[in-house]
């Protein structure tokens, strides 16, 4: 679905990744791991053509997206449900409008997709919260909402950067749940993570394998996480 090949970035002169070559393949399990500032979020960037690299190449899809044009990109990013690190949401809509947004982005029939909305947020749990603004939602109650709004559009891929940072114990628990089940039932899921625990928690529940950034290039760590 995504590779890499010998792909690169640099930026400011100065090169933060190198030589990358791997494969996100169908659902598939990855977690990304590595030190605060080694490239965790630019890697992920890249997956979903947000940054372009700067040497070698990324194929989404089967695209090169050095090749693609400012639509098709678009187009290429409604496939792929983004979780950001700080979610961002709209103060003056509610948590269901929040969610929504990506389907008026699209051109999707708003109307129509009501009832969808409506099941999502209750699936990650949040119908009591649907009408409430952004400033009154907790961190998890936000972490759940921006779960939904990636989701919107049925991606084939999810990329969750620190999705977990924010929160409780119990909450990260909830949340990987929750990616475990979308990975079950066939979506590529990949989370950016400093967390060990968070790790070992998901190995025992599904397949999945680890990316480590080290020294600007990613490698397949060790059985020992």
């Amino acid at each position: 679905m995504i590779t890499f090949n010998e792909a690169a970035y640099s930026y400011g002169g100065g090169e933060l990744l190198a030589d990358m070559s791997f494969r996100l393949l169908p659902g598939s399990f990855h977690f990304l791991t590595g030190p605060s500032g080694s490239g965790k979020t630019t890697l992920l960037k890249l997956c979903y053509g947000a940054l372009l690299p700067t040497a070698g190449s990324v194929a989404v899809f089967d695209n090169d997206t050095r090749l693609l044009d400012r639509d098709a990109i678009a187009k290429t990013r409604q496939r792929i449900g983004v979780v950001h690190q700080d979610c961002q949401f709209l103060d003056h809509l509610t948590l269901a409008e929040n969610v929504a947004l990506p389907l008026s982005v699209s051109g999707r029939n708003m109307a129509e997709e009501l009832a969808n909305v409506a099941d999502l947020v209750s699936w990650v749990g949040l119908s009591g919260q649907q009408f409430s603004r952004p400033p009154a939602l907790s961190g998890g109650e936000r972490q759940r909402a921006a779960l939904a709004r990636a989701l919107i559009l049925s991606p084939d891929v999810i990329l969750a950067d620190e999705p977990t940072g924010n929160v409780d114990w119990e909450m990260s628990l909830r949340l990987l749940r929750l990616l475990v089940e979308l990975n079950k039932m066939g979506k590529t899921i990949v989370i950016a993570t400093h967390d060990l625990n968070l790790i070992r928690t998901v190995k025992s529940q599904v397949p999945t394998r680890v990316l480590r950034i080290a020294k600007r290039r990613v490698q397949l760590a060790g059985a020992d996480l």
